[in-house]
């Protein structure tokens, strides 16, 4: 009888564990490889959707000539194809619901806002984000690979989460289309 329910015990574990490294494999994923105004590449975003949102990973090199915060937004077009002209044809921000843009604002945030990353005094980033406001497939919150894609935009200032509409950040500085490397549905 105990060899029985010992037998039940690690085979109801085996399948558990296996279900959860089956999910986790077939996790929707996409990329995002960054460039400059010049048109330079300066690294890449790596992400990867949960039960939750979406995880974003960035690895960029050159970015800013002094350290410190810089907006990054999620855009509505994944389109970088106008470096010279700051990535205008990326859109606005990720914003189906209408929402304000901030994280601090009461009637916001948006779908695209996320908090400032850091850059170092050599002009690189490795950061994590995570929203539950978008995912790559809409399963949580606004879906950023629809028809027209999106993109990462970073801007040369710092977000301030209030101001509208898009926290003082100005200028577009870098771009990232976000392209899927699994299947989206």
């Amino acid at each position: 009888m105990l060899r029985k329910s010992l037998f039940k015990l690690v085979l109801g574990i085996g399948l558990l564990t296996y279900m959860v490294v089956s999910a986790y494999a077939n996790n929707p994923s996409a990329t995002a490889e960054f460039i400059n105004t010049s048109g330079q590449t300066l690294g890449t975003a790596n992400v990867e959707q949960g039960p939750h949102g979406v995880l974003v990973r960035l690895h960029l090199e050159g970015l800013a000539d002094e350290a410190g915060f810089h907006a990054i937004h999620i855009h509505t077009h994944g389109d970088c194809s106008d470096p010279g002209e700051g990535f205008m044809a990326s859109g606005g921000h990720l914003n189906p619901d209408g929402m304000e843009h901030g994280l601090m604002r009461p009637s916001g945030p948006d779908a695209g806002d996320f908090p400032n990353i850091y850059v170092d005094e050599n002009g690189n980033v490795n950061a994590e984000l995570f929203t539950n406001y978008a995912s790559l497939d809409g399963s949580v919150g606004a879906r950023m690979l629809d028809d027209t894609g999106a993109a990462f935009v970073i801007h040369a200032n710092p977000d301030d989460h209030y101001t509208q509409p898009i926290g003082g950040a100005g200028p577009r500085i870098a771009c990232g289309e976000v392209h899927a490397t699994s299947e989206i549905r």
